[in-house]
């Protein structure tokens, strides 16, 4: 039988000074990526200057300049924190690695298996090799002196005194200093594991249940969501004692979560006269760490079938507090440690201990919009197609690629993710500018599809469902702190989608009083909380993307929209766009929908079809919508003037519609504000400042889409031919003024739009020429101006309209 083999311990002493000797000889080379990422923060997207600004990328592609100016990574690090630029120090393990390889091999010394494998004792060992060669301070930093250096100066110059006493006196011995190096750092040292390749990527990062006791000691990565971030409180590193008798300080450093304070001074002045010298506990010399603790839980795909997602405490210290928020899903690196129960819950837990991981290095997987790092492959790619003018059209199409149609909606979406400006007066009113839209309709149109994937693509997006949601859940709640037991909000999940996106499906399951919570949410964009002695204000600056079945499950065309509908006024006005998304019966449409089900569960993709252009990965979605939330568009006063004949026409039609069965919404000045909205978002877009009419006009379109919808009467005129559609069509233009010119009930339609929104209908340009060539021969149209104007000469609708315009001038 082989006996045992065990590894020889680790020799100290040699590691220390390899440590040193890679912290000074390290160096790195400037790469492409760094270069592109440095050059990428002064680049503008607008199309002005687009030869010039790529120059950098040849100069990038030059083997030489990757080689041009090697730096000391580490070294400058530690200029910057001797300079008081930095107080964090990251040491990468595949940098270690990299040095490691290039020593001889006799040495054996295994640095980079011996910190990942007893982590936190390395963390001292490299801080001590920190200490030794850490360089003196480049520039004047006297305006940053601290209590540490006051203390200090005192010490030295107390020292001084000693020293010139004992020339006077031969007995008396100049103290020691007594500042631990703890006290003295002013950095925070973390490690950065080996980045794994290949098949070992997998196994790398951990969920919450793979963390076992093998682990403790180790640094590992694990991977989850935060549900829960404490406050930040100060956390004792150094507590600092005063003598009353001689005067000296005492520091004792604090390694655990308890311990016991001195109380007799130990120096050697209080040992020589026997005085037996109090300690007096010093607040303002200790040193305090910022400490922050946070839950995270397994990913719902992590979880086996039939359990329960598990949780795992982290704790963040120095500059790794206030890095995550509820809602973030990230990779931690860590230190996985065990934690000793205390008190009476020692007693209750017996031989038990609880566990908790000690973060070193943390990683977003979606950043926010504003710290996104632009990838300048992305960017030269999006550069290329921006050129053709179809941006608009490719950016829809890649959204949800895999659901089949819905292009307005998908239009919508967009504008959505993009969002307007927010508005804030001088008086401190607010004026909203995320975009809400609700998705009504039939069973099986992929309504829920396309709220997953916006959750997915949208920096922070939560998804919730109705009935799995009450009012609290979406609020916040009042609960008790575990740990300080007192009385804290508990956000829910419109106060985790602040500044993203909050998908809400089965929107009409919930109940009212319930549903009622976010009447606040979606106007003012926050959230008023009075209950259990807490009154305050949330922020809640998210969008609202609801999905819901009318009432009975399926759209009944027998019943008003209104009583299809089944949602209150109130809450109706608050959406921007409510779409109504119908399965209709359509043998070409009904061909063409299951082919493309059936390819994509034969390939797993969605099928490359021709003139759709290309399709955009979600990353390089994110990344466009991320450059085109920099701009903030203003609106002209022509513009302007457009808007106001548009709403004013919206206006009137909603008054000839009262009455009807058509009826089923007001259109207030939340209508108008919604359309402003959707023009900052397409003018956002193309990447502009300025909103233009053709940006109204889309909005106007999407707007009037979306109503067509509900009006939509195919069901019933099945026999209808395609010049009586695009009539319907065309007639809707002119009553919601989508495409009129002018101001008036009577203005003449663009010829230019008119085209553009019949054929984002599915029509094509051949079937809208036979169409107006032929109602222009029943004399209910002319083309004026070179076919550039469409002119309705239509008798019966002329004084229709002279009698409205009539009537309204009377109610004025």
């Amino acid at each position: 039988m082989a006996l045992l083999q065990h590894k020889a311990l680790a020799d100290y002493a040699k590691q220390l000074e390899a440590f040193q000797s890679f912290l000074e000889k390290f160096e790195t080379s400037k790469t492409s990526s760094d270069a592109a990422a440095e050059a990428i923060d002064g680049l503008h997207l607008d199309g002005d200057h687009t030869s010039d600004e790529y120059d950098f990328m040849d100069d990038v592609a030059d083997e030489s300049a990757t080689r041009r100016r090697p730096k000391r990574k580490y070294m400058d690090m530690l200029q910057e924190v001797a300079d008081r630029e930095r107080q964090n120090i990251l040491v990468e393990l595949d940098d270690l690695q990299e040095f490691e390889d290039s020593l001889p091999d006799d040495l054996n010394l295994r640095l980079v298996e011996s910190v990942s494998n007893n982590t936190k004792h390395y963390v001292d060992l490299f801080s001590d090799a920190v200490d030794k060669i850490i360089p003196k301070a480049s520039k004047d930093i006297s305006f940053k002196d601290d209590v540490l250096d006051i203390i200090m100066a005192q010490r030295a110059k107390r020292n001084e005194t000693v020293a010139n006493a004992m020339e006077a006196d031969a007995d008396t011995t100049l103290p020691v200093s007594t500042f631990p190096p703890e006290l003295t750092r002013r950095y925070t040292l973390n490690f950065k594991p080996v980045t794994a390749t290949g098949s070992d990527a997998a196994k790398k990062t951990l969920a919450v249940r793979q963390v076992r006791g093998e682990h403790l000691g180790h640094l590992i990565t694990v991977r989850g969501i935060t549900t829960r971030v404490s406050d930040v409180k100060p956390s004792i590193r150094i507590q600092a004692y005063t003598c009353d008798r001689c005067g000296c300080e005492i520091f004792q450093p604090i390694t655990s979560k308890n311990f016991t304070p001195l109380q007799m001074c130990p120096s050697e002045e209080c040992k020589q006269n026997d005085s037996k010298g109090q300690l007096f506990a010093s607040t303002r010399a200790s040193k305090f760490l910022p400490f922050q603790e946070v839950k995270i839980q397994e990913m719902a795909d992590q979880v086996p079938v039939g359990h329960i997602p598990r949780t795992l405490t982290i704790h963040c210290n120095g500059t790794l507090a206030r890095q995550l928020n509820p809602g973030d899903v990230v990779d931690i690196d860590g230190i996985f440690l065990p934690t000793p129960y205390t008190g009476f819950r020692a007693i209750r837990a017996g031989l038990l201990t609880d566990t908790y991981l000690e973060a070193q290095n943390i990683t977003q997987h979606k950043r926010a919009y504003q710290d996104l790092k632009m990838d300048p492959r992305v960017i030269r790619r999006i550069e290329s197609f921006k050129a053709t003018g179809h941006m608009y059209e490719y950016l829809a199409r890649s959204i949800a690629p895999e659901i089949y149609g819905h292009l307005d909606v998908k239009k919508a979406l967009l504008l959505l993710l993009i969002g307007g400006v927010t508005k804030t007066m001088g008086d401190g009113m607010r004026i909203r500018g995320d975009i809400n839209i609700c998705l009504m309709g039939d069973p099986g149109v992929a309504k829920s599809q396309l709220l997953k994937y916006i959750t997915k693509v949208a920096p922070r997006g939560v998804y919730t469902t109705g009935r799995g949601s009450s009012g609290v859940g979406l609020t916040a709640a009042v609960m008790r702190d575990p740990v300080t037991d007192e009385m804290v909000l508990e956000g829910g999940a419109l106060v985790l989608a602040d500044n993203g996106i909050c998908c809400i499906d089965e929107f009409d399951k919930m109940d009212d009083g319930d549903r009622t919570a976010i009447h606040e949410v979606m106007e003012q964009q926050t959230i008023s909380i009075s209950k259990a002695g807490i009154s305050t204000t949330l922020n809640a600056r998210t969008s609202i993307l609801a999905a819901a079945n009318p009432l009975y499950g399926r759209y009944n065309p027998r019943i008003s929209p209104v009583d299809n509908i089944n949602l209150p006024a109130a809450l109706l006005s608050r959406f921007d766009v409510l779409f109504l998304i119908l399965d209709t019966p359509s043998r070409e449409a009904d061909e063409v929908l299951a082919s493309h089900v059936c390819y994509v569960h034969m390939h797993n993709h969605h099928p490359e079809r021709e003139g759709e252009g290309v399709v955009f990965a979600p990353e390089e979605v994110r990344q466009y919508i991320a450059q085109a939330r920099t701009f903030r568009p203003n609106v002209p006063k022509s513009v302007s003037e457009y808007m106001v004949g548009a709403y004013v026409r919206m206006r009137q039609q909603q008054k000839r519609d009262e009455g009807s069965k058509k009826h089923f919404t007001h259109t207030s000045p939340r209508t108008l504000l919604g359309v402003l909205r959707l023009s900052q978002a397409l003018a956002r877009l193309r990447f502009s400042n300025e909103v233009v009419n053709e940006d109204v006009d889309e909005a106007l379109r999407l707007i009037e889409v979306s109503k067509a919808s509900l009006y939509n009467d195919q069901r019933a005129q099945g026999d209808q031919t395609v010049s009586s559609r695009i009539y319907d069509l065309v007639r809707g233009m002119r009553e919601s003024g989508a495409a009129s010119v002018g101001r008036g009930i009577r203005g003449e339609l663009n010829m230019r739009r008119v085209q553009d929104l019949i054929i984002a209908k599915g029509f094509t340009q051949d079937q809208l020429t036979r169409t107006v060539e032929e109602y222009e021969l029943l004399d209910v149209w002319q083309l004026a101006n070179n076919g550039t104007r469409l002119v309705w000469i239509e008798a019966g609708d002329s004084d229709e309209d002279d009698e409205n315009m009539g009537d309204g001038n009377d109610s004025e």
